[in-house]
């Protein structure tokens, strides 16, 4: 070889690391009594930091799914066909329990297990968390009709991926989908003109068409239509009892900015059979706690993405040089990766908490269910709000290395609006926890009293609760700004939690720059002060073992 083509001062690929090894992570899991699941973490997070996964992702991406509408003799058959890749994505995460198996687990700590899980296994391929996070959301709106919830619970559980268009009972394991938006009506589900009319029978037959499907390949859908009664949640199966389709009309798969391994389809109801979900009328509140449930798989997959940018762009830093030093050891190189590394464990730090909150609020806890209740919308709104900004950055990091598909950071570029539009964009996102404010002003009283939890403990993190308190008390001009007050309470929230259970120079240079005022607009803006080593530290990939 000539000395043209000798490769020098590049990174190593960034495989062979335990993507559990997440120092915030882990506490978290710990901290909510679910240490039990490390293990499994541990195992996982190998083989998400491994060759392998990485070229399941590519590959899933790099042949997105093709609708088949009939077959080569004219029949109608709506399927949707997948690289094989992203079937070993879906196998692992549910037989890891992704999906909907915390439903089915006792041991304490269940859904915040899951959680890591989800976190660690979505930094390999974010797309197929999509019908994961639908199956796993599905459970809690089939509980408000018990006797759907014992045909199809247990197969929703079950942890065997068990893909193909057969009737449910017939199958090992099921996934579910869901399907609410119209074309003229987006978040505004009320506005839906899709009807479903009662038969004789007690089913439903529905017509009308759906703007936005998840996961059209799901052999359940969870979906909203006009009854007699008003708007009302039904449950539609693929197949029927009989083996016959549903009359399920897949006309086109969306071609999305990103997400380009999971299909989003518009489907059309041509008198489609389904079963009424709760009551007629009450459609909206069935079906939002399954929204309550996927905005909690938003701000993990959010957080999620962020720790995969900080990790990327710490380990080509680590590796590559420039101007006789190593980036990492470059000081503006050092502030801008601890900026992402701090936005990241913030991100997660909070995500993981909401997650203990469901396990608390499901086993009775009422004021934890107060906390999850808004907790969730306001973490739903910033968090996810934070992702695009965050990819950005990271993957300038990598400079040109990191504009090319090759390094997977386009990929998380591209993903990272979604999860901040999916379950309602920002505005919703504000909205709803102006809504939670109001129908239940004890949420309020809840997420403070979670914020005085750390009163004394900073005197940044004291000024800030002090404001937001006096924001709250503000009634003019309330919905105007509402995005301010949401932004103001996501921030308390994650420096409450930084201070009493982060890293402590994590939690200083937070409280110093998002709630001491003392940072730019930009990432790599932190004053000095922070300890930046030990807080890239956190982020350094560790080897698999």
């Amino acid at each position: 070889m000539t000395a043209t083509h000798e490769v020098t001062n590049q990174a190593p690929p960034p495989y062979g690391h335990d993507t559990a090894a997440d120092p915030a992570l882990l506490a978290a899991l710990h901290r909510a009594g679910a240490g039990w699941a490390e293990p499994e973490l541990r195992a996982l997070g190998r083989l998400a930091g491994s060759e392998q996964a990485a070229e399941w992702g590519r590959l899933a991406n790099e042949h997105p799914p093709v609708l088949r509408t009939h077959d080569r003799f004219g029949h109608r058959i709506d399927e949707v066909e997948f690289h094989p890749y992203w079937h070993e994505l879906m196998r692992t995460a549910v037989g890891h329990g992704l999906h909907a198996a915390p439903w089915r687990d006792d041991r304490p700590g269940a859904h915040t297990a899951r959680a890591a899980k989800f976190h660690v296994w979505s930094q390999v391929e974010a797309g197929h968390t999509c019908p994961v996070s639908m199956t796993y959301a599905a459970v809690p709106a089939l509980r408000t009709t018990p006797a759907l919830a014992a045909e199809f619970e247990p197969l929703l559980a079950a942890t065997e991926y068990d893909f193909g268009l057969r009737e449910p009972h017939g199958k090992r394991g099921l996934i579910a989908g869901m399907s609410m938006t119209e074309k003229q009506g987006g978040s505004d589900v009320r506005s839906n003109t899709t009807t479903a009319v009662p038969q004789p029978d007690g089913s439903y037959r529905l017509t009308g068409h759906k703007w936005f499907t998840s996961a059209p390949m799901s052999d359940l859908f969870l979906t909203l239509a006009q009854a007699p009664g008003g708007l009302s949640c039904f449950l539609l199966p693929r197949v029927l009892p009989d083996g016959s389709r549903n009359r399920l009309r897949l006309q086109r798969l969306k071609d999305k900015l990103g997400n380009k391994s999971n299909a989003s389809a518009e489907i059309e109801y041509e008198e489609a059979y389904g079963l009424l979900v709760g009551e007629e009328g009450r459609g909206v509140r069935t079906i939002i706690e399954m929204v309550n449930t996927t905005r909690l798989d938003c701000t993990i997959g959010a957080a999620a993405g962020m720790r995969l940018g900080a990790t990327r762009a710490v380990q080509h830093a680590l590796h590559r040089r420039a101007f006789g030093r190593a980036l990492v050891d470059q000081p503006l190189m050092r502030n801008v990766l601890a900026d992402l590394v701090v936005e990241s464990e913030a991100a997660t730090t909070v995500a993981m908490r909401l997650a203990q909150a469901t396990d608390a609020a499901l086993a009775g806890d009422g004021q934890e269910a107060l906390v999850r209740r808004l907790g969730l919308a306001v973490a739903k709104y910033w968090v996810c709000k934070r992702g695009p900004a965050h990819a950005a950055e990271a993957l300038e990091c990598l400079g040109g290395n990191g504009y090319v598909e090759e390094s997977g950071m386009p990929r998380l570029y591209r993903e990272a609006p979604l999860v901040s539009i999916w379950e309602g964009s920002g505005n919703v996102a504000a909205l709803d926890a102006l809504r939670a404010m109001a129908k239940h002003p004890e949420t309020v009283d809840a997420l403070l009293g979670e914020l005085d939890a750390a009163a004394g403990a900073d005197r940044r993190l004291d000024a800030a609760v002090a404001g937001l308190r006096k924001q709250l008390a503000d009634l003019d001009q309330l919905e105007y700004r509402t995005r301010r007050l949401v932004e103001a309470m996501a921030l308390a929230f994650q420096g409450s939690l930084l201070v009493r259970y982060g890293d402590p120079a994590v939690a200083d240079a937070f409280c110093a720059s998002r709630l001491g005022g003392d940072h730019g607009a930009a990432f790599g803006t932190l004053p000095p002060g922070p300890d930046v080593a030990a807080i890239i530290d956190r982020a350094r990939p560790v080897p698999a073992a």
